[in-house]
């Protein structure tokens, strides 16, 4: 779509959430299309904004606003729904309340009431995003249909809370981040935070073939750690919004939500229809997991690997060629 629609934002009053409460929490969010199609709810990755979601959302796209009423949500402490950096005193900064991807889901939910949706004909996230999608139908079977999951997981399991370590510590041990205190931008704590991160985001192979270099966009990997990495999070992010998230990612489990930690059983009874797709080269969301936990979800969910050496990238538009896959293969099943 060559015009965007307005960031709307839904004040939720007072909101309970795992740390605590907020006295008027804000769900930024944005719709594209009639209200009257089937609904796609797009929320958002680590380091997403919903500028990010365009990659997917528009004309000739898989979600197609004039096929479809898409929604697409800011996680709370994203910088535009509720986070660390936006809320006034007393909960601003470093006194911000943890948040869980469940949090998230039921401010989600209200702002649909408050659309009038009934039914979600399909729930699409990668990363983050896809973590939410896997929630969805354990919070709300009665109103998804169909979910996907780009690059993601229902649990977060050891190895990924303990590479969110990596990042996590070289941002508060900065001696700029002043145990969140900070009164200007913790600018060494993130710039060294999006270099610890860099690493992960792509598979081996990639950097063995320089493709870091884009295509030319960049003469070497010093450049592109300074220039992609660097900036991108220096200009765009602010550190406690960062750690915040970051807990939410860790602390991800479906299970805990009504099945008392058991992931197996809280697959089972999962009623929607999925799909499940995993990059090969993911260094934390390892194509392994979506097996293992395929083996729960009955006959209700197939699996389907991008065959790609983007590592975790590659569900999120990094590149057109995985991004024609992903985004047909979801044609795919939402047709089905």
């Amino acid at each position: 779509m060559s015009t965007q629609p307005p960031t709307q934002y839904h004040h939720h009053g007072r909101f309970h959430v795992a740390g605590g409460s907020l006295p008027d929490a804000v769900t930024a969010y944005r719709t594209y299309g009639d209200p009257t199609k089937p609904c796609i709810i797009f929320p958002t990755c680590y380091g997403g904004k919903l500028d990010s979601q365009l990659y997917m959302v528009g004309e000739g796209k898989v979600m197609d606003p004039t096929k479809y009423f898409v929604v697409t949500f800011a996680l709370f402490s994203n910088g535009e729904s509720s986070s660390p950096s936006n809320t006034p005193a007393p909960y601003n900064g470093p006194y911000f309340p943890a948040v869980s991807y469940e949090d998230n889901i039921r401010a989600q939910y209200a702002v649909l009431q408050k659309l009038g949706i009934k039914k979600v004909f399909a729930v699409i996230g990668f990363s983050m995003g896809g973590q939410q999608a896997y929630h969805w139908p354990v919070m709300y079977p009665e109103v998804v249909e169909r979910y996907v999951v780009i690059c993601g997981s229902a649990r977060t399991s050891p190895h990924n809370i303990c590479f969110l370590e990596g990042p996590k510590a070289a941002l508060v041990a900065s001696k700029d981040f002043y145990d969140g205190h900070y009164k200007e931008k913790a600018e060494q704590g993130i710039r060294a935070f999006a270099r610890v991160y860099s690493a992960w985001a792509y598979g081996q192979t990639w950097f063995r073939e320089h493709k870091y270099t884009f295509g030319g966009m960049y003469p070497d990997l010093a450049t592109f750690l300074r220039e992609r990495w660097e900036d991108r999070f220096s200009s765009n992010w602010d550190a406690n919004d960062l750690i915040t998230l970051l807990h939410t990612w860790q602390r991800g489990d479906i299970s805990k939500i009504r099945h008392g930690g058991d992931l197996q059983v809280c697959l089972n009874g999962i009623q929607a229809k999925g799909l499940i797709m995993p990059s090969k080269t993911d260094l934390y969301f390892p194509p392994e997991d979506s097996v293992n936990e395929l083996t729960s979800l009955t006959s209700t969910a197939r699996l389907v690997v991008i065959d790609t050496v983007w590592g975790h990238t590659a569900g999120g538009g990094s590149n057109p060629e995985d991004d024609a896959f992903v985004q047909a293969e979801i044609k795919k099943f939402l047709e089905e």
